[in-house]
């Protein structure tokens, strides 16, 4: 495997389990504040964002790279709201895209094909991860303080309903 890209794709994996720790985090936060359902969430999300530390980390191994496990600093654990905890979900996404592009254009400075391939799922995943974080702070943006309290029990109800899908992890 091409070092370049070994580097950046080790480098990413720490990023991906940032990410779920991260995640892991605000979960905590939003289940000691009473809000079961932006918890379970953000549990969620979490796993995701482990699952796909893990594709990469498969794809390393199946492509003869070694894996370098790099420290992850530790997250932060409060928040002022919500819309600030989401807030800072959507920067953070926006951040991890710019990862993910930046990582794209290692590939195809590199003539990556195969890593460019992989990397294409990642773009797609990247544009659902930022929708989704600011679909969600725009609900909470609405919020006025006159309904606010039943608007976010609300959006907590609908985020109770989410259902965590493993990602198949193995490379085909």
């Amino acid at each position: 495997m091409n070092g370049k890209i070994l580097d950046a794709i080790n480098e990413q994996i720490k990023w991906e389990l940032y990410s779920s720790y991260l995640y892991l985090s605000m979960s905590a936060w939003y289940d000691s504040i009473g809000l079961r359902g932006f918890a379970n969430w953000e549990r969620i999300q979490a796993m995701e964002e482990r699952d796909h530390a893990m594709k990469f980390y498969d794809y390393v191994l199946s492509r003869g790279g070694i894996i370098e496990l790099q420290a992850i600093d530790a997250p932060p654990s409060l928040w002022e709201s919500p819309e600030m905890a989401f807030e800072f979900q959507y920067e953070h996404e926006q951040l991890v895209t710019a990862k993910i592009d930046n990582l794209v254009e290692i590939a195809h400075e590199e003539h990556d094909h195969a890593t460019y391939n992989l990397l294409q799922w990642f773009v797609d995943e990247q544009v659902e991860e930022e929708e989704n974080a600011r679909t969600i702070l725009e609900k909470l943006n609405m919020v006025s303080d006159e309904t606010g309290m039943s608007i976010l029990f609300m959006v907590d109800k609908d985020l109770a309903a989410r259902v965590y899908h493993p990602l198949v992890t193995q490379v085909e």
